[in-house]
């Protein structure tokens, strides 16, 4: 099974940061030129769908985004795009050619982009990055300015990954120091904690519900999750034509469901009982991404006060790989219009370099000193969040900071013992994980004409799930996979094959992310 070999924007020019350092005070307040103040532009953002922004009567007069402005010398004009419209408000915007001075997106190949790049209406930002934002250069990884580059030309500012593993493997804690045996290393060894945690009276060992989503731990130990696509024999075909390791990963599923380790109706579990059977005690293991961790242990301590729970290493394969899926370098990306004047685009990107500071960095973790945090003894002391609208609260102050390393708050992760235990899982356990892909920006046209061949982002197929799910079930023979594909062929995969095998090899907006080993 040939895997991939690099991670690489293939067909795109990277500009890297190399020989690029400068300088400016940490601190300094940004401006339009460093002596005047203060830089004024117009700025179009996703509310990511978070309650405070979105309900907010008037976003310019928030008082989180006067102290920023404050803070760092702007004045903006900001136009939320909510979530659920972002694509097509986007789309709006560009046709009706209303567009502010800053607009918040994603890759230059990206759907809510619409090729607005390669019309010429945002501005290469390369000279001023350089001359202008020497911690952007510094600390931007290669693969997050790939993804926003056309034609070796940067066009946007990124907040980034730098560890693209996101999704873990959280076990009850407790229960597995009942049975006895150690944190499991193989699928053989999962299977054997699933059925000793089945003998203690647990409910569901491993939780798993539709799609396989936030359940495909097993199909990541052997690399055959069924969103994501390889290279095998010259072509880029998806990951689960691999008739062996298929056959493997579906057995053991299968025997999950004859022993009782995974719900009976697994098929139709959805997202909201999924969540309910976690906290309320009922499941040893399940996937979620990391930064559920606190959650997690507060609400299953509510019914179960002596519950423990981590995030272990996934179950390696036969090839050694385990894990989930690998997301993006990049999260979002800001572009500035090409019609903005110069001395403008200059704020602007200090602006942005302002915002990998420390300076930035407290206002954005923990807010204002006295109002969200004080220092006694020169250690931090923050008032986390109590409430939901004080939760949502803190992470619109949060989303406001858009060009730094998302992968964790590391100051804030630093305040409390569950934010330090989820930076140890990232740093010892999902570094060393996670699968990855060729990815196809924009997606494949063929997709369009058979959708039922069309994987989500971290879902298969609906016609491949669908056989899995019989097969799981018994109704059908898992050794007629080999058949799976051939019908996937016959129904429109071989177009989706060879457009994909032709679009990476003329490298044609193609992401490749290698698997983590």
């Amino acid at each position: 099974m040939k895997k991939l070999i690099s991670t690489v924007l293939v067909g795109s020019l990277a500009v890297t940061a190399a020989g690029c350092a400068g300088g400016k005070n940490e601190g300094e307040a940004p401006g339009a030129d460093g002596k005047q103040g203060p830089t004024k532009f117009t700025i179009s953002l996703n509310t990511s769908g978070n309650a405070y922004a979105e309900s907010s009567p008037n976003i310019n007069e928030d008082k989180w985004v006067k102290k920023l402005e404050k803070l760092a010398n702007v004045d903006m004009d900001i136009r939320f795009l909510p979530l659920k419209e972002f694509d097509q408000k986007m789309a709006v915007m560009f046709a009706g050619n209303d567009i502010p001075d800053v607009v918040q997106g994603s890759s230059v190949n990206s759907k809510a982009m619409s090729g607005s790049v390669e019309a010429g209406l945002f501005m290469p930002l390369d000279d001023l990055l350089k001359e202008y934002a020497p911690n952007l250069m510094k600390q931007v990884p290669k693969q997050a300015w790939d993804e926003v580059s056309y034609e070796g030309k940067i066009y946007a500012v990124p907040a980034w990954l730098s560890n693209p593993s996101r999704r873990a493997l959280f076990i009850r804690t407790d229960l597995l120091e009942k049975t006895g045996l150690p944190a499991p290393k193989t699928v053989e060894d999962m299977l054997n904690v699933m059925r000793a945690m089945k003998k203690l009276g647990v409910e569901n060992p491993y939780q798993i519900r539709e799609k396989f989503k936030y359940a495909d731990t097993i199909f990541g130990s052997y690399d055959v999750i069924g969103s994501q696509f390889e290279l095998q024999n010259g072509q880029v075909v998806p990951k689960f034509f691999d008739v062996e390791n298929m056959t493997k990963a579906l057995q053991a599923y299968k025997t999950m469901f004859d022993e009782g380790l995974i719900p009976k109706d697994f098929a139709t579990v959805t997202s909201t009982d999924y969540g309910k059977n976690i906290e309320a005690g009922k499941v040893g293991m399940w996937s979620a991404n990391a930064e559920g961790m606190a959650n997690y242990r507060t609400k299953v301590k509510k019914v179960v006060p002596e519950a423990k729970i981590d995030i272990i290493p996934s179950p390696k394969g036969p090839e050694g790989y385990g894990g989930h899926i690998l997301y993006g370098s990049l999260s979002t990306a800001l572009y500035i219009n090409n019609n903005v004047k110069k001395e403008t685009a200059i704020g602007i990107i200090k602006f942005l370099d302002w915002m990998l500071t420390d300076e930035a960095e407290k206002f954005f973790s923990i807010g204002v000193e006295g109002e969200n945090y004080t220092v006694e003894n020169g250690q931090i002391k923050y008032k986390f969040p109590q409430t939901k609208e004080e939760v949502d609260e803190e992470g619109f102050r949060g989303n406001l900071w858009w060009t730094h390393d998302i992968t964790i708050n590391k100051l804030r992760a630093s305040l409390s013992q569950d934010g330090k235990d989820l930076a140890k899982a990232f740093d010892t356990v999902l570094a060393k994980e996670g699968l990855g892909t060729i990815e196809f920006t924009p997606t494949l046209n063929a997709f369009a004409k058979y959708p039922d061949l069309m994987p989500t982002s971290d879902t298969a197929p609906k016609l491949i799930i669908d056989h899995m799910v019989k097969m799981i079930y018994g109704k059908e023979p898992i050794s007629d996979w080999p058949k799976v594909i051939e019908e996937y062929k016959a129904k429109g995969g071989n177009e989706v094959i060879k457009e994909a095998t032709e679009r990476y090899n003329k490298k044609e907006g193609v992401i490749v992310r290698n698997n983590v080993k």
